[in-house]
């Protein structure tokens, strides 16, 4: 299986890389379009500002090639984000994939929100075999409303879309590649889409 990660300067990938390790697959870091549109699964990984990292998906050509894949695309955290409509972080165009908007908690909770928190209503087979109320590791001040292509909720002051799936599509607010076994299980059922 060829798995590639989207290398476009915005993302944690070397603990990305290495949860797909321990499962056994050496990913492909690239922003070459044959070898991302060629690949089996694809992860769209981001930590960062959102208006920085679509600037650079668009210097490079992916905002345009990522949205026509047909394979399996996992979004991770700020890759999730810049998958849906629109973000008020640096009032950012986003790819339009989910069709949603990222929003950014109030000053009444502590900011960003950093830590273990449950995801919940899990509504697709990227959560094969992991149970309700699961503990997922997060760091983020902006979050995706809920909506119909929402697939796991969390509480953070509100409800929000902890992830997303629109047909080949996912992505997911929280690090799985660091929260533990569950999130390692959340990998391993991605590659078994």
């Amino acid at each position: 299986m060829k798995l590639v990660i989207i290398n476009y300067g915005a993302g944690n990938i070397k603990s990305i890389q290495f949860a797909f390790k321990r499962l056994g697959i050496d990913a492909v870091l690239t922003n070459n379009v044959d070898e991302i549109k060629a690949a089996d699964k694809v992860i769209f990984p981001g930590v960062g500002e959102a208006s920085s990292a679509m600037k650079m998906l668009q210097e490079s050509g992916l905002d345009k090639v990522i949205p026509t894949l047909k394979q399996p695309v996992l979004g991770i955290c700020l890759g999730m984000q810049l998958m849906c409509n629109h973000s008020e972080e640096g009032n950012t165009q986003g790819l339009g994939i989910f069709d949603v908007a990222v929003k950014r908690f109030s000053n009444e909770v502590k900011v960003p929100q950093m830590g273990w928190n449950v995801i919940a209503d899990l509504k697709s087979d990227l959560f094969k075999d992991i149970k309700e109320k699961e503990f997922m590791y997060l760091v983020h001040s902006f979050y995706a409303e809920k909506c119909d292509d929402m697939i796991a909720k969390t509480d953070y002051e509100i409800e929000y879309a902890s992830a997303l799936q629109n047909n080949n599509f996912y992505g997911v607010q929280f690090h799985p590649e660091k929260s533990s076994l569950a999130g390692s299980k959340i990998l391993e059922n991605f590659l078994n889409l």
